[in-house]
C-alpha cells in the first residue's frame, strides 16, 4: 500500500455518500443522452433506485462498465470497513491497548497522551491543520485542569489518581506541573501501557509519577485516598458507568477534586435516536471495544447519585476538541513513517482512519458530545 491508496481507503466514506448523490446524477444523464434509460419509463434511472437496478442499466456501455465497477469496488470497501472489527468483550481493552503500545504507531503520531487535543476559537480560525497536533494535546491538559481548579499551588501536595492513563503522558505532566511533593497514580488495564509509561518517567526523571495495572472497577485503595481524582477518556471503556463514578468518588478524599472528561452520546430523552443514529453508535462502540456510551446528562445523574459530591459542572467540549479527529488522519497522510514500514499493521491504519472520521461526523451532527464534568467531594 502506498500512500495514494491510503488516501483513497480513508475516504471511502466521502466516495459512497457523494456516489449516489452526484455521480449518480452524472451517470443517469449519461445513460439518457445515449438513449439508455429511454426503453421504457420503468427501466429510467432515478435518485432512488437500487444499487443493483444502477449496476444492470451501468454495465450496458462501457463508461458504465467502468463506473460500475469502481462503484462496487468502493461498496465492497466501505462493507468491509463497516464490520466493526473490535467488538468489546472479556479482556478486549487490555488487548487491544497492549497492541497499540507495542505497535508503537499510535505513540509516533498522538505523542505521550493518547487523548484529544483542544483548539480555542481564534485557532480554529485560523486553521487547526496550523497547530501543532501533539502541543493540542498539552493544551488540553492544561485546559483539564483549570476547568477542574486544580492549581500547581494550591495542590502542590495533592496525592492524585489518573483513571485510565494510557502510558502515562497526562500523568508525568501533572507530576511536573504539581511539583516534587505531589505523588500522582495511574491506573489501566494493559500491562504494556504500564511498562512504558514506567520506562518514560525513569528517561524523563519524573520519581513522584506511578503505574500499576487496576480495574477501575474494583480498585483495591482504601476510602478517601486521593486529593484529586483525573478521569480522561476512560468512562467510554467501562462496561458499568455506575460502578466507575461510584469507585471514583469513593476514593477521593472530603475536600478532594473531581474532574473527567469522556465521550458521550447525546441524550436522546427528548430526540430518540433514528435507526442511523442506532446503527452509527453501534459502529462506535464496537470498532474501538467500547461497550456503550451514555449522555453527559446521565453521568451527572449518576455523580449526583452518590449523594457524595457537591454541585457538579457539566460542559460539552465539542467545539475544543472535534479538530482532533481530522487532524490525526491527516498528520498520518503527510507523514508516513509512523505506519509505513510496518505493513502488516496497514490494515488496521486504515480501520483506524475510518473510524476516526466516522468520529469526527458523529460529533458535528450531535450525535456524540464531548462530556467535561467538575466537582469536589462533600466535607461531611
Amino acid at each position: 500500500m502506498n500512500l495514494l491508496s491510503f488516501l483513497l481507503v480513508v475516504s471511502t466514506i466521502e466516495c459512497c455518500n457523494s456516489f449516489f448523490l452526484g455521480e449518480a446524477r452524472t451517470f443517469t444523464n449519461t445513460l439518457r443522452s445515449s438513449k439508455i434509460g429511454q426503453e421504457s419509463s420503468a427501466t429510467q434511472l432515478n435518485m432512488v433506485s437500487p444499487a443493483v437496478a444502477l449496476v444492470a442499466q451501468a454495465v450496458r456501455t462501457p463508461a458504465g462498465v467502468a463506473i460500475a465497477t469502481g462503484a462496487l469496488a468502493t461498496l465492497g470497501v466501505k462493507a468491509y470497513l463497516d464490520r466493526p472489527s473490535r467488538t468489546y468483550g472479556n479482556g478486549t481493552v487490555a488487548k487491544e491497548y497492549d497492541e497499540w503500545t507495542n505497535d508503537g504507531i499510535l505513540e509516533y503520531y498522538w505523542g505521550e497522551h493518547i487523548h484529544l487535543g483542544y483548539y480555542s476559537k481564534e485557532e480554529m480560525e485560523r486553521g487547526y491543520t496550523k497547530k501543532d497536533f501533539k502541543e493540542a494535546k498539552y493544551d488540553f491538559v492544561d485546559e483539564m485542569m483549570k476547568f477542574g481548579g486544580i492549581d500547581p499551588v494550591v495542590d502542590s501536595n495533592a496525592k492524585v489518581l489518573d483513571v485510565g492513563c494510557g502510558f502515562g503522558g497526562t500523568s508525568r505532566y501533572l507530576a511536573k506541573k504539581l511539583g516534587a511533593n505531589a505523588d500522582v497514580t495511574g491506573i489501566t488495564l494493559s500491562p504494556m501501557q504500564v511498562k512504558r509509561g514506567t520506562e518514560l518517567a525513569k528517561e524523563q526523571g519524573v520519581p513522584n509519577a506511578k503505574f500499576m495495572v487496576k480495574d477501575a472497577l474494583e480498585m483495591d485503595f482504601p476510602d478517601n485516598s486521593f486529593d484529586i481524582v483525573w478521569a480522561c477518556e476512560s468512562g467510554e471503556h467501562m462496561p458499568d458507568k455506575k460502578k466507575y463514578i461510584d469507585e471514583m468518588m469513593r476514593v477521593l478524599k472530603p475536600g478532594g477534586k473531581f474532574v473527567m472528561a469522556t465521550w458521550c452520546q447525546r441524550d436522546d430523552s427528548k430526540i430518540p435516536f433514528t435507526k442511523k443514529d442506532k446503527k452509527d453508535l453501534q459502529f462506535l462502540y464496537e470498532e474501538w471495544t467500547h461497550p456503550y456510551f451514555i449522555s453527559i446528562e446521565a453521568y451527572k445523574n449518576l455523580i449526583d447519585a452518590t449523594k457524595m459530591m457537591n454541585v457538579v459542572t457539566t460542559s460539552d467540549w465539542v467545539d475544543e476538541t472535534i479538530a482532533s479527529w481530522r487532524h490525526s488522519v491527516l498528520v498520518g497522510i503527510f507523514d508516513p513513517r509512523g505506519w509505513i514500514f510496518k505493513p502488516t499493521k496497514y490494515v488496521k491504519c486504515v480501520r483506524d482512519g475510518y473510524c476516526l472520521e466516522r468520529m469526527h461526523r458523529a460529533f458535528k451532527r450531535g450525535l456524540m458530545q464531548y462530556g467535561m464534568f467538575a466537582a469536589t467531594k462533600k466535607s461531611g
